[in-house]
This record gives structure tokens, sequence and C-alpha cells, in this order.
């Protein structure tokens, strides 16, 4: 927890990390503030706009019949539990009943085509999916590639066909009287798939102790939480680290209630009305989202927030005005990835910020900008943005992938793939991406994924895929294609191509640009040089 200091020096000066010997982050998300009072922990609006609210004590029971019914249908500790679920009280009942159960689970984004489910699927080695119909369609198309999948668990029918089971008639079934399993801060809680420069994603495994090592970025933007009327919202989705970490698993932890609603598609006029209309007073919106309020010049004098986190893009000036403006409260910025979250951040009551900047490294994490040693580069010099081993909030290691496990960590630090520096007074600048990740509306997205996925075309013989500067996503995906002698390009080619990547992988993956071209910029060793490809635009 951060401790209570009005200038940023202190802060720093006075943090110390408290882990305990044993922690649990579904008993400390949940039963913690189970104390019968019947306060509130999920606010869920159905897209109907239905509302049902569930409280701490709800959640604990629900959470302990779900961890019972895991464990008898023969899961073990360590087992997989994938949730392949949108925003929604089953979605957090899941993860929650998983940590307690001494299982691993593994969120997967409703957007996942076949593709990228099945291999997500079978590289976690998941014995067990908690989904809802339109998931169950699509692993369906995939299962007999998921060798251990045992048991899926659907929302939504009366009962479970062939082998399925109904979440419903599980819970139903089970006790609500549990015994949560001991867990250790270093035990594995779950696995977050990241988006890799080459091939396919890895997952990155994170232990109980990573929702501590969240806190205190949470406190420090969200100064003040928790506080009486505090209800924290985010439009991203709980599949994504920022869903999950930024908002929701924090924010139950500190006993503050979330609200649950993820809209298909981000509408600008719903979100201000969804803000004004339950009266959220803390929120994550990615760069994206609030460009996209921008642009719709959209208002609401219903608004009450009283503290707004961003991150996953850099914000700039002129967007941080308007935040201000029109939504009434500062823009803090917050930096950090899959393998180790929320590590810089901002906020003008500790100093002030200086737009363009990240912010400063938030007490507990010690960052740094070093050269391809590990060692620290003087202020004002280019380097790598590195994170010091031993922060709670780093994960254990890449699933199953010691070598890139190996490859990620430098001397004494943790290498983020990104390029930055530092000022004399501990201001932290991006600069850029030291690969080739995609940051697009917020994603971080990999090449190596989606050229996989266009290689399958028939019409194919070889592409290159890179992004390019967009005025709201911060960058697009495009492809460059070969084609296969005698093949000729085309607009019906182009729509076949985005097709095939947004069905088999991911709608926000898709190229939007397609360009046909004679050849590639190759190495010597036959690598693509996407620095060329995105100087050709």
């Amino acid at each position: 927890m951060l401790p209570q200091a009005e200038r940023y020096d202190d802060l720093v000066r006075a943090f110390r990390w408290r882990i305990p010997a044993r922690f649990n982050m579904g008993v400390a998300c949940v039963d913690a503030h189970a104390d019968g009072s019947g306060k509130p922990a999920l606010v869920f609006v159905e897209e109907t706009g239905g509302v049902a609210t569930y409280s701490f004590d709800q959640l604990k029971a629900l959470t302990n019949r779900f961890a019972n019914a895991l464990l008898g249908n023969g899961l073990a500790r360590g087992d997989r539990v994938a949730v392949f679920l949108p925003q929604a009280p089953e979605t957090a009942i899941a993860h929650l009943a998983a940590f307690k159960a001494g299982l691993i689970s593994v969120p997967l984004f409703t957007l996942f085509g076949d593709e990228a489910l099945s291999y997500r699927l079978a590289a976690a080695g998941a014995k067990a999916l908690v989904t809802d119909l339109a998931g169950l369609a699509k692993l369906s198309r995939v299962r007999d590639q998921i060798p251990d999948l045992t048991h899926v668990f659907v929302i939504g029918p009366d009962r479970g066909a062939g082998d399925t089971l109904s979440f419903d008639q599980a819970l139903a079934a089970a006790s609500d009287s549990f015994q949560p399993v001991d867990t250790g801060p270093d035990d594995p809680a779950i696995i977050i798939f990241t988006s890799g420069t080459t091939g396919n994603p890895k997952g990155a495994l994170h232990g109980h102790r990573v929702l501590l090592g969240h806190l205190p970025c949470v406190q420090f933007v969200h100064q003040g939480m928790p506080m009486p009327g505090d209800l924290h919202w985010t439009p991203a989705d709980w599949a994504w680290i920022g869903g999950l970490f930024d908002v929701l698993f924090p924010t139950l932890y500190l006993g503050v209630p979330v609200l649950a609603h993820r809209a298909k598609k981000f509408d600008p006029d719903a979100a201000m009305a969804l803000m004004a209309d339950h009266q959220v007073r803390n929120v994550f919106l990615p760069p994206t989202a609030l460009k996209l309020l921008r642009q719709a010049d959209v208002r609401h004098p219903g608004l009450k927030l009283r503290s707004l986190l961003t991150g996953g893009e850099t914000l700039g000036a002129e967007l941080g005005a308007f935040v201000q403006e029109r939504l009434g409260v500062e823009a803090r910025e917050i930096y950090g990835q899959t393998e180790c979250n929320l590590v810089v951040g901002s906020n003008s009551s500790f100093f002030p910020i200086r737009p363009g900047s990240m912010g400063k490294a938030i007490p507990g994490h010690d960052v740094r900008i070093v050269d391809e040693e590990g060692q620290e580069v003087p202020p004002g010099q280019e380097g790598h943005i590195g994170v010091r081993k031993g922060d709670p909030v780093m994960m254990l290691e890449y699933w199953n992938n010691s070598a890139a496990t190996e490859d990620k960590y430098v001397g004494e630090f943790l290498l983020t793939g990104d390029l930055g520096r530092q000022d004399e007074d501990g201001y932290l600048w991006y600069v850029s991406r030291s690969d080739d990740v995609i940051t697009s509306a917020g994603y971080r997205i990999g090449p190596g994924e989606i050229e996989d996925c266009i290689l399958k075309h028939p019409a194919v013989a070889m592409v290159g895929v890179v992004g390019v500067p967009d005025p709201v996503r911060t960058e697009a995906i495009k492809a460059w294609v070969v084609l296969k002698p005698g093949v000729a390009g085309s607009d019906a080619l182009v729509a076949e191509i985005q097709d095939q990547v947004r069905t088999r992988l991911s709608g926000h993956e898709y190229p939007r640009y397609v360009s046909f071209t004679d050849a590639l910029p190759m190495t010597a060793t036959g690598k693509i040089l996407r620095r060329e490809l995105r100087r050709l635009g």
C-alpha cells in the first residue's frame, strides 16, 4: 500500500514492500470484504440496460461454489483454467475461483478467431475452459487441436450438451463453503499471453504477488482510493492485463466496487452516458477511447469523475487538455507491459505533469534507462527502459519458454522492449519500440502471428507486416504482400486477406491496409527489414 505523503520524494523514501509469506488473490479480492454487510463488489450493466449488483458476500459464495466445481471435476493444483468471456460477473467469478483453488487462470479475448484461440489453449495446456455460446461455437471448430482440454463450462444452456458442462448448474450443485488452497506470493496464478515479434505469442506467467505489485500505482493515480462513492470502470477487455490488473482485481482488493460493462464497439455517447448514469468516479480510458470522445465532441452534464488513468499509448498535451476541460479530471498516464505492469505514472499532486513524458517511476519500482549490457546510461541519453529484478509486479517467467525468459533480462534488469530516456529531474520519456511490436488502440500486436496467418492464403508467397501512423489508433496494421506467380492483386483479394485474419486471429489484428509488391526488403540472412517497409508508408 502507498504510504501517506504529500511529496513524491517522501513517498519514494517511505515506501517499503511488505509481501506476506502466504497470499492468495482470490481470498484478498473477495473474502477479505465479505463481512455480511452486503457491500457491493460488482455492478453489471447488461447490453439490454438491465443492472445486477453482486455484493462481496455473494461473490464469496459464488467463487467458493465454482472452486468446488473445478476441483470436484478432477482439476488439481497448477492446472490451467482458460476464461473466454467478455466483461461479466462470470468472468470475475471464474478467475477468482481458480485463484482460490490453487489453479492457474488464462484470460482470452472474445475477439480471438480459431487459430489464435487454439494456439493459446494448447500452449497453456488448458484443462478447463469457461465460455459462453459464442465462444463454444468457436471452440467447436478447433476442439480436436487442444488435447489437454477435458472440461468446458458453458454459460447459457440449461444443461450441458455432449461433453460440455452447464456453468450455472455447476454452481447450483456445489457447496458455497470452501477452504481456499494455501498459496504463497510466488505460486503461479495467471498466464497472460503477450504479442511476439516473430512467431507465436508468449505466455507471461505471474504469481499471486502480481496483484500487490500493482497497488502502489493504482493508489498513486487514483489518489485516496478507497474513498466513499468510488466506482471504477474501464471499456478495456478483461482479458487484457489493463482490464484485469489496472481495474478489476486491485479495485476489489481495495474494497471498491467495479462497474462491469463492455460494448461490442466503443461508442463515445454511450460511454459518457454510462459513466454519468452510474456515477462512475474512477475510470481507465486508453488514449484511443479519449481520441474518439474528442472526435465525437460528446458532452454530458452528469459526469462526476474523480480520477482518470490512461496508458498503452503516448497521450500528448492536446489530448490531456481535452480530458481536463471536457471530463473535468486530470489525465494521469501510466506505463507498463504484460510482463511488468504499472511501473511508471503521473499525478500533478506529487510533481508537475510534463506533456509527452510518461511520468516518474512509481514508488517501489526501480526503473532505469540502460544500455545493451544493462548498465545505466547518463540522463538525457537514449537507451532501453529496464526494471530491476525482484519487483513484485514482474512475471515469474514465460510459460514453457526458458530461452525467451532468459532473453528478457540483461544483468539486473528486465528489458521492456521499449527505448526511452530519463531527464535530470527523473521524468521518463518514451522514444520507440526496440523491436517490431505494433501499438494499435492500446493493444501491443506482434507481426509474426499475423504474417503466419496471411501466408496460409493460397495466393500469398511472402508477407511483411508493420505498423503505420494512425491519428486515432497511434498505429494501424499494414501488410505488404508478395503474390505467387500468375496471381494478380485486386480489391477482392485484399478483402479475402483481411477476412482471413479477422476470422482466424482477431478483429483487432487484421491489416487495415494491404499493398502488393514484387519483393520485400530482406537482410543477407533472409529476415524482413520491417523498418524499410515502415519507410514506404
